[in-house]
């Protein structure tokens, strides 16, 4: 006991929430082990058998020896199990991998109190008892039939099972305030908060199916076990027609069990199974999913709530993409008003980038992440004097290569607007809709596939507007003009392919309106 003594001491004197955590495994254990181990043995040693005081003395001593070694296997692999645990209450500041492995051990405790049940306590407990009671039979100490002993294991290993339940149930509550704890801990150290991610340690029907099999069964199989140390001491051994109608008995008794923890635990599993196939479609973006509200249970609440929750997301998921349009639209047009005459280029330059996408195949959030970034490809003119921006005749080559910085200044605008990754997909676009085919685009001379496909795209379309809309210093060129300039241009200063397909539409919707 100096090791469970230890445990205790190092608990209270580390910390209030591990003190009690361990104070409230303490008395999970001592509540099973009564219950399980002093009923059972209280039943069928001090109960049932009927055998001489000296007898029963000498198999009480066999018990208490048998505990004995049983706790001192158990306490040993409890203080392992416990140690993950204790060690982030006894360090001032526990490591990130400390808390994590803590948060899973803490989250595996009941699982860990079942194997401790069927490990150290059932073994820890049979081997040496059954040795011992086979020694006091051999030296007649003990006059018990040799049978006895396999009831006392069936009853040993019913007794580990009695045990394993109620201690699991108990202990699935006890670590709710450590797993609590932990995850505080780790979010105020580490900014992080910790999951299982999903994983389940242990399923809920398996929980049920068990809990509700034993819950129908150990009670009759204590009962057939208990009648049969009974009846031998009354009407003698070898009563074969007791055993033929218990084990009929028995066979009623478990396929009954059997049946209703599968029909509980259905009826369990199904409604978190419903729930689970809409939350997964969230998940995937999908907030049009609704759970079926079947139900008439407490589940019906959950439904209801889950679905209110859905509707409410995507209801805001509306209004932030309302939002952010508008704040697209807003830059542009911030843009456009700097320049009467190029007003209305931004938004027809995404709406021709588009076109193009479409032609490429995109899907819809390719095509979303385009839009955008024609829409505000040329933002960075913002930067650009007036003097420059706005100056009719021909640009100096000082001029020049001011303009040519706007792709860059863009790409430094968008990326002082926080989140850091709100803008990140629109980056590429943004900096590379000047570069050209054959590398002698700027800013960074970037040539062929090694182009962002983005910038590529806005390309095309800013060029083919620029042609055909109207400047103070020129009027726009005709659609055919145009085309014939991006046809010539395909593979040295444009796309090949995408330009191709691009002038093809134009060509057919121009034929189409003659």
């Amino acid at each position: 006991m100096n090791t469970m003594n230890a445990i205790r001491h190092g608990a209270v004197k580390s910390h209030p929430l591990y003190a009690s955590f361990f104070k409230q495994l303490l008395r999970n254990y001592l509540f099973g082990s009564t219950v399980a181990v002093l009923g059972f043995g209280g039943v069928i040693l001090f109960n049932t058998l009927s055998i001489p005081m000296q007898q029963l003395g000498l198999l009480s001593g066999v018990l208490l020896a048998s505990l004995t070694i049983m706790l001192l296997c158990e306490i040993s692999v409890f203080n392992r199990h416990l140690q993950p645990i204790r060690v982030i209450f006894q360090t001032g500041t526990p490591t990130s991998e400390q808390l994590k492995a803590a948060y899973r051990q803490t989250h595996r405790f009941p699982i860990l109190s079942v194997k401790r049940t069927f490990g150290p306590h059932f073994l820890g407990m049979s081997f040496p008892a059954i040795i011992l009671c086979l020694l006091l039979i051999r030296l007649e100490l003990v006059s018990i039939p040799y049978h006895y002993l396999l009831i006392a294991g069936a009853g040993a290993l019913m007794v580990a099972s009695m045990h394993a339940m109620i201690e699991f149930f108990l202990t699935t509550t006890a670590i709710r305030p450590v797993v609590s704890y932990i995850r505080t801990r780790h979010m105020e150290l580490y900014g992080q908060d910790l999951s299982l991610g999903g994983e389940m340690l242990v399923s809920i029907r398996t929980k049920f199916q068990l809990g509700a099999f034993l819950i129908g069964t150990l009670p009759l199989i204590l009962f057939t076990l208990a009648s049969q140390i009974r009846l031998d001491g009354t009407i003698g051994a070898g009563n074969g027609t007791y055993w033929q109608w218990a084990v009929i008995i028995l066979i009623i008794g478990i396929s009954f069990s059997i049946l209703g923890a599968s029909l509980l635990s259905r009826n369990i599993q199904d409604p978190i199974h419903t729930i689970q196939t809409a939350m997964s479609s969230v998940q995937a973006g999908n907030l049009n999913t609704r759970a079926d509200d079947i139900y008439s249970d407490e589940f019906s609440k959950l439904v209801a709530g889950f679905n209110h929750m859905v509707t409410g997301l995507k209801e805001r998921e509306e209004r932030n993409n309302q939002l952010l349009q508008s704040y697209f639209f807003t830059l542009a047009a911030a843009l456009d008003a700097r320049d009467a005459y190029t007003a209305g280029h931004s938004e027809r330059v995404a709406r021709y980038s588009m076109q193009i996408g479409e032609l490429a195949g995109w899907e819809k959030n390719q095509l979303q992440i385009l839009y955008r970034s024609a829409l505000l490809h040329d933002i960075g003119k913002i930067g650009v004097r007036d003097a420059v921006l706005l100056k009719e005749g021909k640009l100096t080559d000082e001029e020049f290569d001011q303009i040519k910085q706007h792709p860059v200044l863009g790409e430094k605008i968008l990326k002082q607007i926080e989140p850091a990754d709100a803008m990140a997909d629109l980056l590429p676009g943004i900096r590379s809709h000047h570069e050209r085919y054959d590398g002698k685009g700027y800013p960074d001379g970037l040539s062929g596939e090694n182009i962002p496909l983005i910038g590529r795209i806005i390309a095309i379309a800013d060029a083919y507007d620029a042609m055909t809309s109207d400047r103070p210093y020129r009027r726009g060129m005709s659609r055919e003009r145009a085309l014939s300039i991006l046809e010539d241009g395909r593979g040295t200063q444009w796309d090949p392919e995408l330009t191709a397909r691009f002038v093809a539409l134009k060509q057919a919707a121009a034929s189409d309106s003659l």
